[in-house]
């Protein structure tokens, strides 16, 4: 009997408002766990899959009602894990996201005020298995910093989006979701103060990454 020797697929996502920084890390922990002898699949949301992409498109730049929108991010969930996560975790890779649920929550949830108990059905119909668990990450990085200091990074960089063009106001509510959602779920998302320098911030991924076992 043949027995399969493939590492167990691993989800790690990063969170936080534009400008964190999240990027930078997620890029340098996949060049790390690839160098470490890991498969890894390098992925973001909204997108991820040519649909999703479109979708991200019209998100990012399309004037549309708050129904509209949190309908479109999870049409392209459902899509990105049918297609890029669930196989990938499959084959033993290490699925490394940008953004997940918890943005959803933060930003369609607490940063425009939706309905967060409906929310939670369309995260249960989208991301239920065939064993009934929702699928979630296996660890979220959550990069914290103040919508100022997020601010001030971007300025300069690229033209706003539909998001980003959002007043102060909108950022300390969209702050305040990822807060709430850590305290909900505090083994599973870890903050990190992303307000240091990008190696100050690096030696927090890294220590959080060894303390779990996910890097020698």
């Amino acid at each position: 009997m043949s027995t399969d020797c493939r590492p167990r697929g691993l989800f790690i996502t990063f969170e936080g408002i534009d400008g964190a920084g999240k990027s930078t890390h997620l890029a340098t922990l996949a060049e790390l766990l690839r160098s470490q002898g890991r498969e890894v699949q390098v992925t973001r949301e909204p997108g991820g899959t040519a649909l999703a992409e479109k979708l991200r498109a019209c998100l990012l730049h399309d004037p549309m009602d708050a129904l509209t929108e949190v309908l479109l991010v999870f049409a392209a969930r459902r899509d990105h894990l049918l297609r890029v996560i669930e196989p990938a975790l499959a084959a033993g890779r290490v699925v490394l996201c940008d953004r997940f649920t918890d943005a959803t929550f933060a930003y369609q949830g607490h940063g425009r005020g939706f309905d967060r108990d409906v929310l939670q059905t369309l995260e249960r119909w989208v991301q239920e298995q065939a064993d009934g668990q929702l699928r979630q990450p296996d660890l979220t990085l959550w990069f914290d910093v103040s919508p100022e200091q997020a601010a001030q990074r971007l300025s300069g960089v690229r033209m706003p989006d539909r998001f980003e063009a959002e007043p102060q106001a909108f950022f300390e509510r969209v702050r305040a979701g990822y807060a709430a959602r850590a305290a909900a779920a505090p083994t599973r998302i870890v903050r990190l103060d992303a307000t240091q320098p990008v190696e100050s911030v690096w030696t927090q991924v890294l220590a959080i990454c060894r303390q779990r076992g996910i890097v020698a």
